[in-house]
């Protein structure tokens, strides 16, 4: 009887398990379905997949450039559900972020890197915070629809980004629509002498750990999850739903921000067309394979890092072509989301079949707390 309550709670734990597993199980199943069709071998297609992320030192620390913006965009969104604000605005909060950094970075001169580099990362969190607490407010406010307001503002910062590097940000020679590049001040420390992998990782991380206390161990956090648990019931309890609704929202952006200028000043030094290949999109499916968990997030974000990464290998070693790498990744992401709609239909039968399975040891239980309880 006493071990009752331990079980219980390793088959909750399995059962959180269960979704994230069947859906990148699924996507790989499929994925072997396509390749096959297509004529290429999948044992071959896979193996080349793993080792151009893990086969190697290298590979592996590529794999980790690639997972950091997926980090950053996927805590941002995790985040915002949490509140059950869906936030489909990371990319452009990614955009905004990056546009933020790109601009101090060239015009702040003069700073050592361990006041510059935290002072762009602030400024970042700022700009995606904003940019975040826009749709958030007007949810709050006047009841707008957050996915149609985030969707439309993804637009608007691409566009605003477009305008900004064929124009007053473009660099110097007026040759290529991007900006110039940051001062060496501002660029993250390299981790890995001959690799890419810099100290963003080690930001991302932080970030996560903070994001999981602030959500799981303060007040603020509390009250976001009530709000998204039931609005109606955390305003009765006393909780302001418009202002968590605002909060969650921006620091949804901020983190996303974050994330571009992460990417900025670890990668790319200078902003142009296409920074972002849809990172805070996959962010939503990030998220949701982390069931929402800020320090689940750092295993799914490798996990869509490692795809990244080795799909490269895949089009070199197995000779598949771009177009199928880009369905892997497209696999998963479908997956994911199906499996997150069936995902409460699956609790309620579980729920309804829990009382059953524990059959005479549930009754004994509910004995003893009637006796208790008299």
């Amino acid at each position: 009887m006493k071990a009752r309550p331990h079980l219980d709670s390793v088959l909750a734990a399995a059962r959180q398990l269960i979704i994230p597993s069947l859906a990148v199980l699924s996507a790989f199943v499929a994925g072997a379905v396509v390749v096959a069709a297509a004529g290429f071998n999948p044992v071959q297609t896979f193996a080349a997949l793993l080792d151009g992320a893990f086969g190697s030192g290298i590979n592996f620390t590529e794999t980790l450039v690639k997972s950091t913006p997926y980090l950053f965009t996927g805590l941002g969104v995790a985040i915002a559900f949490r509140s059950r604000s869906f936030n489909i605005g990371a990319e452009g909060q990614f955009y905004m972020g990056a546009l933020a950094v790109s601009w101090l970075g060239v015009a702040i001169t003069g700073l050592p890197s361990f006041i510059l580099i935290p002072l762009l990362l602030a400024a970042a969190f700022v700009a995606g915070g904003a940019y975040g607490a826009i749709p958030g407010y007007l949810k709050a406010k006047v009841g707008a629809s957050e996915i149609v307001t985030t969707v439309m503002m993804n637009s608007i910062a691409v566009q605003i980004v477009s305008w900004i590097i064929k124009g007053p940000l473009q660099e110097p020679r007026h040759f290529y629509p991007e900006t110039a590049e940051i001062v060496n001040a501002a660029k993250l420390p390299v981790l890995v002498p001959g690799t890419r992998l810099h100290l963003g990782l080690v930001i991302g991380l932080a970030m996560a750990v903070a994001a999981y206390i602030l959500i799981f161990k303060t007040v603020l956090g509390f009250q976001i999850r009530a709000v998204g648990s039931g609005a109606l019931a955390a305003e009765y309890a006393g909780i302001n739903v418009r202002r968590n609704v605002v909060l969650a929202m921006a620091i949804s952006g901020g983190l996303a921000g974050m994330g571009g200028a992460v990417e900025l000043l670890g990668v790319t030094w200078k902003l142009y067309s296409n920074f972002s290949p849809g990172y805070g999109y996959s962010a939503i499916a990030v998220a949701l394979l982390a069931k929402r968990n800020p320090l689940a997030v750092i295993l799914t974000s490798l996990l869509f890092g490692a795809l990244a990464t080795g799909a490269n290998n895949m089009q070199r070693a197995a000779e598949v072509p771009a177009m199928l790498a880009s369905v892997m990744q497209a696999l998963v992401i479908f997956f994911v989301l199906g499996y997150a709609v069936y995902e409460d239909r699956f609790a309620r039968y579980w729920a309804e079949r829990k009382p059953r399975d524990r059959g005479p040891h549930a009754a004994a239980a509910g004995k003893e707390a009637a006796g208790s309880n008299a």
